[in-house]
C-alpha cells in the first residue's frame, strides 16, 4: 500500500519531561528536585498498554511510548494549554514567511555528545527523509540547517504558520548521530536527551530505563525506570493491585471499581472515539446511508453504558479537554436526508487493544440492526487491522484516535483523517468542500481565527456523516499510593519526569 498513508494512530500517548510542572501530579510536589541534589530514589516499575510495533522508531506509533516514558523529546513541547514551548529549544523567532530560527539551549545526548545544530539539523533531516514520514510532516516539507554555535534555521516548502507546535510531536524527537545506522533504521537506546536512558529493550515484553544524570532539565528523582508491555488492561489492573508495579496506564473502565479509589487518577483528554464511515465504496458511498448510520447511533448510551460515566457524549471531533472548541463549535453543514437502510450490510471492524472498543461496537451492531442494517463484526489487534483499514475494506471502523497527538495543532488531524490527500484517512473522505475549508484553515496565523477556521472546517467534515463522534474519552491512571510527581496529560505525550518518584 501507498507508504504515505500507512499511518499509526497509536501515538495514543506522551512527550516532553519538560512539562512536569504543566500537568496534574499523582499526589504531591510534581516538579521535584531539579537542582541536581534530589536523593536517589527506588527504581518505578511501570505498565504500559502497548507494546513496541516498529523496533521504537521515532517516526510511528513508538514515538509517544518513548516521549511518554521521558527518554525522548524535541525542539519544542507543548504547555498545559497547547501552545508551544521552549524544549530543546530555548527560543525562536520567525524570520519570513517560510523561515523560522531556533535557538538551542546547552544540553547533551545520552551518548555524552553536545546537542549541536549540526546534530539537531542532522536529526530532522532524517526524520524528513523517513518513509513513510512522520505524521507530523504529512504534506509538509522542510529543511534544517545549522546557523553559528546555538542556532538551527528551519525552512519550509511552504508557509508554516504552526511549526514550533508541529516540532513539538514526538516522532520529530532529536536524537545523536550515533542513533541513524543511514539504512533508514533508528536506535534510540542511549541517543535520546531525556531524563530517563533507554537501555535495554526485550522485544515487546518489556524495557530499562535509567536515570540520566546530565538531564539538561535536572536530576531524575527515580532511579530508572522497569518497562512491561502489558496489552490485557485486566492484567494491568491486576498487578497494580498486587503491588507488582506502580503504576499502569490505561485502566479499562471494566477494572477501575477494582482499584482502590485512592489510586484511580482520571484525566480528561484529547482522544475522540468515533465511527468512521467508508465514503468511497460499499453502502455508505451513498450519503444518505450515511446520514441512516449517524440517526441510529445514541452516543449517550455509549457514554454512560459502555463507559460507565468515564466519559462525555461526542459532541464533535473535538472534546472537553480541548477548552477553546466548545464556544466555537457550529452546526454541521450540508448533511443529506437519512435513508431507510432496508437491510442493508456492512462490516463493522475495530481492535482490542482499547478494552472498550469492541464493547462499543457491539452495542453499535446493535443500535445499527435496530434501524434496519444487517452488521457484520469484526475485531482484531490493532496492528492487524490498520493496513485493511486504510485501504477501505471495512465498511466501518470504530476508532480512538487523539485529536492533537501529531502536532497539538487542531488541523493536524483534519488534514490527515479527512481530505483527499489524507495520510489516515480510514473514512476514505474525499471531498472538493472539506479541502477547502482545511486549507483555508491551515494558512491563518493568528491563533484565535484558526481556531474558528478549524470549527468551520469541523462543521464541513461532520455534514458528511463520514465520521459520527461516539465519545470522548477520559483516561484513567493506576498510580500506586507511594508514587508521586506523575505527569497526567490531556494530550498523552507525558507520563515520567524529573519529579515522578516512589
Amino acid at each position: 500500500m501507498n507508504g504515505v498513508r500507512r499511518r499509526h494512530i497509536l501515538g495514543s500517548l506522551l512527550f516532553a519531561p519538560l512539562l512536569t510542572a504543566c500537568f496534574a501530579s499523582s499526589g504531591g510536589d510534581s516538579s521535584g528536585d531539579s537542582s541536581g541534589g534530589a536523593k536517589d530514589g527506588s527504581r518505578l516499575r511501570a505498565a504500559l498498554a502497548f507494546p513496541p510495533t516498529e523496533n521504537l522508531s521515532p517516526y510511528g506509533a513508538d514515538a509517544t511510548i518513548l516521549s511518554r516514558l521521558g527518554v525522548t523529546e524535541g525542539l519544542t513541547a507543548l504547555d498545559a494549554n497547547g501552545v508551544a514551548a521552549p524544549a530543546l529549544a530555548a527560543s525562536w523567532r520567525r524570520e519570513g514567511d517560510r523561515t523560522w530560527l531556533f535557538t538551542l539551549r546547552e544540553a547533551t545526548f545520552q551518548d555524552g555528545s553536545d546537542v549541536t545544530p549540526a546534530a539537531v539539523a542532522d536529526a530532522l533531516t532524517h526524520a524528513t527523509d523517513a518513509k513513510p514520514a512522520p505524521a507530523a510532516l504529512s504534506g509538509v516539507t522542510l529543511t534544517a540547517k545549522a546557523h553559528g554555535g546555538t542556532g538551527v534555521r528551519i525552512t519550509t516548502g511552504a508557509p508554516d504558520p504552526v511549526l514550533p507546535l508541529r516540532l513539538s510531536s514526538p516522532s520529530l524527537a532529536v536524537l545523536s548521530s550515533k542513533a541513524y545506522d543511514g539504512k533508514g533504521r533508528v536506535d534510540p537506546v542511549g541517543t535520546a536527551t531525556g531524563p530517563f536512558e533507554l537501555t535495554k529493550v526485550s522485544g515487546s515484553t518489556s524495557a530499562t530505563l535509567d536515570r540520566y544524570d546530565d538531564y539538561w532539565g535536572g536530576r531524575a528523582q527515580a532511579s530508572g525506570v522497569d518497562v512491561r508491555f502489558i496489552a490485557d488492561g485486566t492484567a494491568r489492573a491486576s498487578a497494580l493491585r498486587t503491588g507488582e508495579i506502580d503504576l499502569a496506564e490505561a485502566i479499562p473502565v471494566a477494572q477501575a471499581a477494582t482499584l482502590d479509589k485512592a489510586t484511580r487518577k482520571e484525566t480528561a483528554t484529547t482522544r475522540t472515539t468515533s465511527l468512521l464511515l467508508n465514503a468511497r465504496s460499499g453502502p455508505f458511498e451513498d450519503p444518505e446511508v450515511r446520514a441512516a448510520a449517524r440517526r441510529a447511533v445514541d452516543t449517550s448510551a455509549l457514554a454512560k453504558g459502555v463507559y460507565e460515566g468515564h466519559a462525555d457524549p461526542g459532541a464533535g471531533i473535538y472534546g472537553p479537554a480541548v477548552t477553546w472548541a466548545e464556544g466555537k463549535r457550529q452546526q454541521p453543514v450540508g448533511r443529506a436526508r437519512a435513508a431507510t437502510p432496508d437491510g442493508t450490510r456492512i462490516t463493522l471492524a475495530t481492535y482490542d487493544n482499547r478494552p472498550e472498543l469492541p464493547e462499543v461496537a457491539q452495542v453499535l451492531k446493535q443500535q445499527l440492526e435496530k434501524a434496519g442494517f444487517r452488521v457484520t463484526l469484526e475485531v482484531r489487534e490493532y496492528s492487524r487491522l490498520e493496513s485493511d483499514a486504510l485501504d477501505g475494506k471495512f465498511d466501518a471502523v470504530v476508532l480512538a484516535r487523539n485529536t492533537l497527538v501529531d502536532t497539538g495543532d487542531p488541523l493536524a488531524v483534519l488534514a490527515s483523517d479527512y481530505t483527499c490527500e489524507g495520510g489516515f484517512d480510514i473514512a476514505q473522505l474525499c471531498d472538493r468542500d472539506v479541502d477547502r475549508a482545511v486549507a483555508k484553515a491551515e494558512g491563518i496565523a493568528d491563533t484565535a481565527e484558526r481556531q474558528d477556521a478549524a470549527m468551520t472546517a469541523e462543521a464541513a467534515i461532520l455534514g458528511t456523516d463520514a465520521v459520527v463522534p461516539l465519545v470522548h474519552q477520559r483516561v484513567i491512571t493506576g498510580v500506586g499510593t507511594s508514587v508521586s510527581g506523575v505527569l497526567l496529560d490531556p494530550y498523552e505525550r507525558t507520563l515520567l519526569g524529573t519529579g515522578t518518584r516512589r
